[in-house]
């Protein structure tokens, strides 16, 4: 299975890449640093029904940090949920592919870009899975700097108090955020500390290792989870890699060429 998920992650990668040069789009930086994440997602861990987008027994995921929607969009394509046809509209004029994850797009569950909001919502669904005594589990990504944002703390502690064992927050810690790194705009260290302190389990894992990301979200918990995954902005491009200004710019052909080239012989 790991196999599959590193072929996933790659198509992923290069979708993503060509996705954003063509609509002249930023964030392709964000996009990379979560595609594994994605990947063991997809093709792993969630209970999703290609054909039954909205069927009650899924798994939710959302994508907090919205602005890195066209990973998740390459991934709901290369999974068959949505077609190529639609993800060659990305970018254009009244497409439902906007350039901040849209929940009128099938198999995204919440419309998101304004950070700090999606894991109250994923905390929100589940407390509902809860209450109907229903077993699918709430998925939510968020960024390191999103953690700046207070609405987090406030769920992280709601969630604590409801014992919700079938949240799994995934922390993309890349440390760098729109101009600067997440230490130098506002630091959240000692992040374990902090989210422990509320109640929480806390795993810490390498963002693109498939097989501890795998492993990490089949455990059984006992709390809600916080995966701690240690990222690298613009992950499979050498020269996106770590590199802040990869949170807006655009590559030009050239260097499209050239990244596609790096991820296809890696």
């Amino acid at each position: 299975m790991v196999k599959d998920s590193i072929s996933f992650s790659k198509k992923v990668r290069l979708t993503s890449l060509e996705m954003v040069t063509r609509a002249g789009a930023s964030h392709i930086g964000s996009a990379l640093s979560i595609t594994d994440i994605l990947a063991v997602l997809f093709v792993e861990v969630l209970a999703i029904d290609v054909n039954n987008p909205k069927s009650p027994t899924r798994d939710r995921l959302i994508l907090s940090k919205g602005h890195a929607c066209v990973a998740l969009y390459a991934s709901l394509r290369h999974i068959g949920m949505i077609s190529d046809s639609m993800l060659d509209t990305y970018g254009e004029d009244d497409t439902i592919l906007m350039s901040h994850a849209s929940h009128h797009v099938p198999g995204v569950e919440f419309s998101t870009g304004s950070l700090g909001h999606g894991l109250a919502v994923a905390t929100g669904k589940a407390l509902v899975a809860k209450l109907r005594n229903m077993d699918w589990r709430s998925f939510v990504i968020v960024g390191d700097g999103e953690l700046q944002e207070g609405s987090n703390w406030e769920a992280i502690m709601f969630a604590s108090f409801h014992r919700l064992n079938n949240l799994i927050m995934i922390v993309d810690a890349n440390n760098l955020q729109s101009l600067t790194t997440v230490q130098e705009t506002l630091s959240i260290e000692p992040l374990t500390e902090r989210i422990a302190a509320f109640g929480w389990e806390i795993e810490e894992v390498d963002g693109h290792d498939h097989q501890q990301l795998s492993a990490c979200f089949s455990r059984n918990r006992n709390a809600p989870t916080c995966v701690i995954a240690r990222t690298i902005k613009g992950k499979g491009v050498s020269f996106m890699e770590n590199q802040v200004a990869w949170h807006y710019k655009c590559p030009n052909p050239l260097e499209l060429a050239q990244a596609l080239r790096e991820v296809s012989n890696a």
